[in-house]
């Protein structure tokens, strides 16, 4: 029988990445960075810092500080690096609120408070490919996938 995260991880590695449009980019970086700006901590980028649990994450965040390994965020699709990087501690933020740990289900549910707040249905395709599917698969495989953006029929 076929798990959830063996299901969601096949549909990321088996997907064709997606074709996203200069203007739905353009929407999904402008928005990036006004939910990063109403962060209420201080984030820093590390080469080495990576959290174990979610427990550790929280911790720090509520020191009100927030390390974001430079190895989790891809900057491939994004016109600048930060544009991944604060993605990434926005997400891990609302782990935080949501009180999510980093299992699928925990990713699922910060997935569904960032969703909340998405300014159109393509930019939630991009944050459920982001956190939920990549999630998924980097589950699956032990380490983290190849980066692409998957549009799943399902949401």
């Amino acid at each position: 029988m076929i798990t959830q995260v063996e299901q969601l991880a096949q549909q990321y590695l088996d997907g064709e990445p997606a074709e996203i449009s200069e203007d739905t980019m353009d929407e999904f970086c402008e928005w990036i960075m006004t939910e990063y700006q109403q962060l209420p901590l201080a984030v820093e980028a590390s080469d080495f810092m990576r959290y174990d649990s979610a427990a550790d994450m929280f911790a720090d965040i509520e020191q009100d500080h927030l390390w974001e390994s430079v190895e989790s965020y891809d900057s491939d699709m994004y016109p600048s690096p930060f544009y991944g990087f604060a993605l990434v501690a926005i997400h891990d933020y609302d782990h935080y609120l949501c009180q999510a740990d980093f299992s699928l289900e925990g990713e699922m549910t910060a997935y569904q408070a960032i969703a909340q707040r998405a300014p159109s249905k393509k930019i939630q395709q991009i944050l459920y490919s982001e956190i939920v599917l990549k999630s998924a698969a980097h589950l699956y495989l032990g380490h983290r996938p190849n980066s692409k953006v998957v549009f799943p029929e399902s949401i």
